[in-house]
């Protein structure tokens, strides 16, 4: 993994979305995994003013939602459907029919998650996936103890993942309990992962995912497994890395043919 320490979450956002910018630049098509949540904002932002300036364009790219609750209508506010559209979908100019989100409200859920791995296949596969990590080390909705080799499915939300996304809901019991994700083995299999966390909270599971032996009781640290995997994150969320100094060092010395901003 590249290790990529910034000062504040406003450099998180810029820097990440320099990464998945330069991705689409040179592969306008480009399939791109899609994540929600707080983390992934300031991403989302910077590329609607490079959007704006001209810099880059999705008019022609794909994208895939990592996950989306199960039996949440599909007008709810907070339904991911609703979310992608609202904040990904429209105000970078992605085609809504080249945008998918997993299907929660499927009859037979099982064979719509089947469905969905398939057409992320279908579609060439994912060239650069967005990711968050919970406080409990999950990323997309793979709670810990998830397989390293799973595929898109039906998860349990654990009550700590549930009680955080509470303040996005009226209260807690209005949060879903399960949800349709993309499994580690689908998010493994896209050819870049850009993974982004912010603030204090995170620290713990940053340090897990990076520095800490792989387990499935991380399921973050399955990015040490991936090829191209960059991990982006403020001063906050890199206080539990012991070799943080040593990730400053190699960014501030990277050379030229490796920069991406």
């Amino acid at each position: 993994m590249e290790i990529i320490i910034l000062s504040s979450p406003a450099e998180v956002g810029r820097v990440a979305a320099a990464k998945i910018a330069s991705v689409v630049a040179e592969k306008p098509s480009a399939v791109v995994g899609l994540a929600t949540g707080s983390s992934p904002q300031g991403i989302y932002a910077d590329l609607r003013r490079r959007v704006q300036a001209g810099q880059v364009s999705f008019a022609q790219a794909r994208g895939f939602a990592l996950d989306e609750y199960v039996g949440i209508p599909l007008d709810h506010p907070e339904s991911y459907a609703s979310v992608i559209a609202r904040d990904v979908v429209e105000p970078l100019g992605f085609d809504p029919a080249r945008v998918r989100v997993p299907d929660g409200r499927a009859t037979d859920l099982a064979f719509a998650a089947k469905e969905y791995d398939a057409a992320i296949r279908a579609a060439g596969g994912v060239d650069v996936q967005i990711l968050g990590i919970g406080a409990n080390g999950h990323i997309g909705f793979n709670e810990p103890t998830s397989s390293f080799a799973s595929r898109t499915r039906i998860k349990t939300l654990a009550p700590s993942t549930r009680e955080a996304n509470a303040r996005f809901f009226d209260s807690l019991d209005d949060v879903p309990t399960h949800c349709m994700t993309q499994g580690l083995g689908t998010i493994l299999a896209a050819r870049e992962l850009v993974l982004v966390a912010q603030g204090a909270a995170k620290a713990d599971a940053v340090a897990a995912a990076v520095e800490g032996p792989l387990s499935s009781f991380v399921p973050g640290s399955a990015l040490q497994l991936h090829e191209h995997a960059t991990v982006v994150v403020d001063e906050e969320a890199a206080a539990g890395l012991q070799l943080a100094d040593y990730y400053r060092y190699t960014y501030d010395h990277k050379p030229e043919w490796q920069r991406f901003e």
